[in-house]
């Protein structure tokens, strides 16, 4: 199982960006997928995730970001909008994929490569 993460870019503040991942492979079921993201010196965070159908998202972001997910793509979104410098990290696509271990259904942790978006003031 892969997943490939693309959209990250420069944009100004105030602007938006949208993020793709896709998860390709032998997929038997995903329970959530969603976005984590790091700035330079900070630790992992999590800013938004679905977790079949329940969106939880960080409290920095809120009102300004927006998950989707299509479930016959195996995809999930993250629309960025009103974009601030703080914003600014790389973020990594994570989900949780089921994958058949002796006769039954583990979910396993996977992530993206990472894509970067920085937002200028």
């Amino acid at each position: 199982v892969q997943l490939q993460a693309s959209g990250g870019g420069l944009v100004q503040a105030g602007g938006s960006l949208r993020l793709s991942c896709s998860a390709s492979g032998v997929i038997f079921g995903i329970n959530a997928m969603g976005w984590y993201r790091q700035a330079p010196g900070k630790q992992r965070e999590l800013v938004a995730k679905d977790s079949s159908g329940t969106t939880t998202y960080a409290d920095s972001v809120k009102g300004r970001f927006t998950i989707s997910r299509d479930n016959a793509k195996n995809t999930v979104y993250l629309q960025m909008n009103s974009l601030k410098p703080e914003d600014t990290a790389v973020y990594y696509c994570h989900a949780e994929i089921l994958r058949l271990v002796a006769a039954a259904f583990d979910p396993f942790d996977y992530w993206g490569q990472g894509t970067q978006v920085t937002v200028s003031s």
